[in-house]
């Protein structure tokens, strides 16, 4: 399977988009490969939303400040799995905790420099995969996830299991993702994305796919019930399920998140949990 030229953009690539069986090797290295592309973009798009030292668990803009799901972390040992810019382990960084920030693209830690450069808070940043993290058992103390690397991976498993391993015993664990009912309504961010099309009980991924087969871009699906049993599977007490509703006045719109869904539609998923 040949490779698709790095110097066009993805979009110029695209062959196929939908709800597609891929391998999961490719489909790692393709969305890899598409945040590398695409993470000035993303940024550009985004950042203002996001904020250079801020943890927001998803488009409706919960705060981190305002919930307070990781606890104080001041003085501890805090995890920032899939990253990105490490917006979110900046913020917990300049609130005195002990961060490292963990992504497999090299295009979005690259952001993050820039982005310490900016907010004048530095935080350390390793390219790995979150399936095999570089650190010792039992090392962290919190770790977190903003809609980084879960939506992204077919072993899902595979990363609690790893995150189980580097929290010490009763250490937190929370992360966000896409509420598992919006994979049965179209991604359209107007009155089309209100009406269900697809069954929610189908995890077939979605997946973007060049003209020579080239997988570009892949996320995956588990219902509720799913990520349930994965946490619970992998060791972990499910502590609270937040489900953040889209709040009064909040305009901004983020691909099919926007005031119109959000105001029907939960659009997101924080799970809370501790270490068994």
């Amino acid at each position: 399977m040949s490779t698709p030229p790095t110097d066009l953009p993805a979009a110029a690539r695209l062959a196929r988009a939908g709800y597609l069986p891929v391998d999961p090797d490719a489909a790692g290295r393709g969305t890899r490969r598409w945040w590398d592309e695409q993470s000035g973009a993303y940024l550009a798009e985004h950042g203002a939303f996001l904020g250079d030292a801020r943890l927001r668990w998803g488009p409706e803009g919960l705060d981190e400040d305002d919930a307070g799901l990781l606890g104080d972390v001041t003085g501890r040992r805090l995890l920032e799995v899939g990253c990105g810019a490490a917006q979110g382990a900046r913020w917990a960084a300049a609130r005195g905790a002990l961060v490292l920030g963990v992504d497999v693209s090299a295009g979005m830690l690259a952001r993050s420099r820039e982005l310490d450069a900016r907010a004048g808070v530095g935080v350390p940043v390793v390219q790995a995969d979150a399936g095999r993290l570089p650190l010792a058992d039992g090392s962290v103390d919190v770790a977190f996830s903003a809609y980084g690397a879960l939506p992204f991976v077919a072993d899902a498993a595979g990363v609690l299991a790893e995150v189980h391993r580097v929290l010490r015993p009763a250490g937190r664990w929370v992360f966000s993702v896409t509420h598992p009912v919006r994979w049965a309504f179209p991604d359209d961010p107007g009155p089309g994305g209100l009406t269900a099309v697809r069954s929610y009980f189908d995890r077939t991924p979605y997946a973007e796919v060049a003209a020579d087969g080239t997988v570009l871009y892949a996320e995956y699906h588990r219902t509720l019930g799913d990520w349930v049993r994965l946490v619970v599977g992998a060791g972990f007490d499910l502590v609270d399920l937040v489900e953040p509703p889209w709040p009064p006045g909040h305009e901004h719109v983020w691909g099919g998140w926007s005031p119109t869904r959000g105001r029907l539609l939960p659009g997101t998923a924080v799970l809370v949990t501790d270490r068994r």
